[in-house]
């Protein structure tokens, strides 16, 4: 069976191969997988082509009672099989087994938008689990399952611990945002300056582009005008979106502490002591609500790659950090639609808040996914950040790219390139190359930075004097926006 790739697709070439093999491999046994991501990413739309095109069989579930989501899917056997109105089943058992009878020719059954069916029939995983097991002994016809959800806590759980589907998927699909890179070829911008300042604002969901009528910005001067039509105007979904990506996780009860935790990672507070003393909850309290932030896909730690149990914790997506920064703060003028004053009074906010975080990032994705081994000497097996004290200055330097070769557990971890990443719009200058320099040497007590290449990430460019002493050494990469989006 040939399936061809859907042309609209854009992107996603492994993630299409991994459904199609799924749904085209020849075996005899039961096959189960899951696909998952945040709203918004193509989920859906991946889904829906891969059983148009090998024959399988869709059902979208809805936010519904228990009664009405199984009328829902008598209704999709119904037409599957090709007759009016919908068949009763009284029970999961029943409809589950009605399903898997549609598809034991090798067809692929899709449920799409899982969380929904299991918040009123918490017993569904099992009955699938016991489906599975049938089938899997010969006791029932094999067939193939994909289970699909934008709820991420929920979704990543299926295949935990001691949860019912445990063992059984042989697929774990999960569906994240395109990169910088991918990111800006998707919206068509060619600038490097004003597709940073793009993904900065949404990142890399590509249902953001059709949300937002696929208009984009042509040139960072274009940028308040385009955010005043969409993502600051009171009247645009876009405008909301915060709450709603928190409403769909039915793990996220108390949103206004939700809400607030993210505010607090938004203003820099990176460790959950430090969270903790602003809204005035200890450490347990906010134990739950990190570990449910993190599972929705909404922050993230970063484990220093030199030190262990020192994670920064970090807002993860870039449209919730610019909600908590800019419109979050100044909620009602925004909402009065005084658009202009309110983006001057962020300016600030978007600067520090924002672009800052946000380079930082972007440096630490070039160096492990676009850096060539001529720029750092080798391959990476971790990049990430680290720490380190200087005694003499009394302060501590933190280093935003620190790539390592080889094992990052071992002893002395061999360090092959560190960095600076600033997203100010200043020049980079030699004061700033020295400081560098200090870092490794004091990197030097704790790992093997021998050869090691120093790597300044600018955004707003560099100094003549930098320029003239990075062409002289072998040692010293600059890497500005150009060279960030279209350069290794």
């Amino acid at each position: 069976m040939t399936i061809e790739r859907p042309e609209s697709l854009y992107d996603r070439d492994q993630e299409w191969a991994d459904l199609v093999r799924f749904a085209t491999a020849d075996s005899p046994r039961p096959r189960l997988g899951i696909v998952y991501g945040r709203r918004r990413q193509g989920k859906s739309f991946l889904l829906r082509a891969l059983t148009r095109q090998t024959g399988g069989l869709y059902h979208q579930a809805m936010e519904e009672e228990r009664a009405t989501a199984l009328l829902r899917v008598g209704g999709t056997v119904a037409a599957d099989a090709g007759l009016d109105g919908s068949v009763a089943y009284s029970d999961w058992p029943s409809a589950v087994r009605a399903l898997t009878d549609r598809a034991a020719a090798a067809r692929t059954i899709v449920l799409d938008e899982f969380p929904y069916l299991l918040a009123q029939s918490p017993e569904l995983a099992s009955v699938i689990q016991h489906a599975f097991d049938d089938a899997r002994d010969g006791r029932r016809p094999p067939f193939r399952l994909l289970l699909c959800g934008s709820a991420m806590s929920i979704m990543r759980e299926l295949l935990s611990g001691q949860k019912a589907l445990r063992g059984r998927a042989i697929l774990d699909l999960p569906l994240q945002s395109f990169d910088f890179r991918q990111a800006a070829a998707f919206w068509g911008i060619d600038d490097p300056h004003t597709a940073f300042l793009v993904h900065a604002v949404v990142g890399g969901v590509p249902g953001y582009r059709d949300l937002l009528g696929g208009e984009a910005p042509s040139t960072p001067d274009d940028l308040l005008g385009w955010l005043s039509a969409g993502v600051l105007n009171p009247s645009h979904a876009m405008f909301r979106e915060a709450d709603y990506l928190l409403t769909e996780d039915p793990a996220i009860s108390d949103r206004a502490l939700y809400q607030s935790v993210l505010s607090a990672i938004s203003e820099g507070l990176s460790t959950r002591s430090a969270i903790g003393g602003l809204l005035q909850r200890d450490d347990a309290a906010l134990r739950h609500p990190l570990l449910v932030l993190e599972r929705a896909g909404f922050i993230r730690r970063d484990e220093d790659v030199l030190l262990a149990k020192r994670p920064l914790i970090r807002i993860d997506d870039p449209y919730l950090r610019f909600h908590h920064a800019v419109i979050r703060p100044d909620l009602a003028r925004f909402e009065a639609r005084e658009t202009a004053n309110g983006w001057e009074a962020a300016a600030p906010r978007f600067e520090s808040n924002v672009l800052g975080p946000h380079f930082e990032a972007l440096a630490r994705t070039w160096t492990t996914r676009y850096a060539s081994d001529r720029t750092l000497g080798d391959r990476p097996t971790k990049v990430g950040f680290t720490q380190v004290n200087d005694a003499q200055a009394r302060s501590r330097v933190e280093l935003d790219v620190v790539a390592i070769a080889g094992n990052p557990g071992a002893q002395r971890p061999r360090v092959i390139a560190l960095g600076e990443a600033k997203g100010g719009i200043g020049l980079r200058t030699a004061g700033d190359l020295r400081k560098l320099e200090r870092g490794r040497d004091l990197l030097a007590e704790r790992a093997d930075v021998t050869g090691a290449r120093l790597l300044l990430f600018a955004r707003g460019g560099f100094g003549p004097e930098l320029l003239r002493e990075a062409a002289s050494r072998q040692d010293v990469e600059l890497i500005d926006l150009d060279r960030l989006y279209a350069g290794d």
